[in-house]
């Protein structure tokens, strides 16, 4: 499949992937990329469960977003990386806090994460995960992209898209000054996604982490401090209306 991984001296050589019967020019880079990726080698050596991993523990060595005891949702957990660094960033295997993990596709466990395989778009997501969680969450975060169509413009838009509607979510489950992270890509429309935050959170910025690629434009929003729902305006009619009913008599 590959050249020799070593020169005279030891030292590690570039892989370099030979054609084969089947095998698309793509998908040939996309394998030589893997062989050659620091990150995918360490995350086997490590144990994680993919190189996103890193994207994640260098974020929270950067601001902190992960902390002991908090409530976490992942949103399309599967393979589970970022799972098993929040598990271990909050303090999972001694009993503190508890992680969420949802996706579409099935996940292997990770020891004291709780795993629902469901869409989060579903009408009774944001209670069944509630349920799940014992209470509201103090993070949200989501490494989930869209099925890429090659065309940057379309991805841009498609991955925007499914950022808002886990944004969405988020303000559905999460507690007053909760935190939501999520993976976006830079392309223009990303604008109106920071300023919908900015409404509801009282600080966004964007991360980039060394581990995302150089040549990707990808980039993590953070939004912190979430400032809780309002509540519906039929709510408080009905509040209005019980403060106004006529008082019972005996």
């Amino acid at each position: 499949m590959s050249t020799s991984t070593k020169g005279p001296d030891g030292r590690p050589l570039k892989v370099r992937v030979k054609t084969a019967r089947g095998r698309t020019t793509s998908s040939q880079k996309w394998l030589q990329r893997q062989l050659n990726d620091p990150y995918v080698v360490r995350a086997k050596r490590e144990g994680w469960r993919s190189r996103a991993a890193f994207k994640l523990i260098e974020m929270n060595d950067k601001v902190h977003i992960l902390k002991r005891g908090m409530r976490v949702v992942d949103l399309g957990a599967a393979p589970g990386g970022w799972s098993q660094v929040a598990a271990q960033r909050i303090g999972l295997e001694e009993g503190k806090g508890k992680i969420v993990a949802i996706d579409l596709l099935e996940m292997d466990p990770v020891p004291g994460v709780t795993f629902a395989q469901m869409d989060f778009l579903d009408e009774d997501a944001p209670r069944r995960l509630m349920e799940m969680l014992q209470g509201q969450a103090d993070l949200v975060m989501s490494d989930m992209a869209a099925n890429a169509t090659g065309h940057r413009a379309t991805d841009h838009l498609k991955i925007v898209a499914l950022v808002e509607l886990a944004a969405e979510f988020a303000r559905d489950v999460l507690a007053p000054g909760g935190a939501f992270v999520a993976k976006v890509i830079q392309g223009g429309t990303e604008g109106s996604l920071l300023t919908n935050l900015k409404q509801d959170f009282a600080q966004v910025k964007h991360l980039k982490p060394a581990a995302s690629r150089a040549d990707s434009a990808e980039l993590y929003v953070l939004a912190t401090g979430f400032r809780g729902r309002a509540r519906p305006a039929k709510d408080d009619a009905a509040d209005e209306a019980d403060e106004t009913a006529a008082p019972e008599t005996a």
